[in-house]
């Protein structure tokens, strides 16, 4: 067995174990991914726009919004990077983090080149990457509750209520 066929193995995640250990549905999962392909093409356009110009922290600002949008490619989109040997095994790992560290990651990714550099450039080309962490940072958050059970608890809270109420009225009577 090759070095490659190891990888492959290594990089192909059990979708069963993955689905039911993060709880995202297919559909939020595929608007993550689009997110993050798109925020890391704005990073890429934007970082390279920031490099044109001769103050420091600005091109400092524009290589890091590059190597973020090269890790959102191979985070995200290793179909994208399939020339270098390492991108299965990356984004296996990557897949396998929680919905809050990837959220963590790549809202803190996007936050720096902003902190070198506060420019518009900056700014729009590291919203989407931003807005992928927020998205990841929901999908941490669970699932929202239905109507009933917030129903049935909120009448039972209201029960207490009034026997507390009640209670208290008898003993000063």
């Amino acid at each position: 067995m090759s070095s490659q066929d190891e990888q492959f193995q290594a990089a192909a995640p059990d979708p069963a174990a993955s689905s039911a250990d993060d709880g995202m549905t297919w559909w939020y999962r595929w608007l993550c991914r689009i997110a993050g392909v798109i925020g890391g093409m704005s990073c890429a356009f934007a970082g390279l726009w920031n490099c044109v110009t001769i103050n420091p922290l600005n091109i400092a600002a524009g290589v890091w919004m590059m190597l973020n949008a090269f890790v959102l490619f191979l985070c995200e989109a290793p179909f994208c990077c399939q020339f270098i040997e390492f991108a299965n095994a990356i984004s296996a790992r990557a897949d396998k983090l929680r919905p809050w560290q990837k959220a963590a990651f790549y809202c803190g990714m996007a936050v720096f080149p902003v902190m070198l550099s506060l420019t518009l450039t900056t700014l729009f080309g590291n919203a989407i990457a931003f807005a992928t962490g927020v998205l990841y940072g929901l999908s941490a958050l669970g699932k929202k509750g239905d109507a009933i059970s917030y129903a049935r608890i909120h009448q039972q809270q209201k029960q207490m209520d009034e026997e507390k109420l009640t209670g208290a009225l008898e003993g000063q009577a």
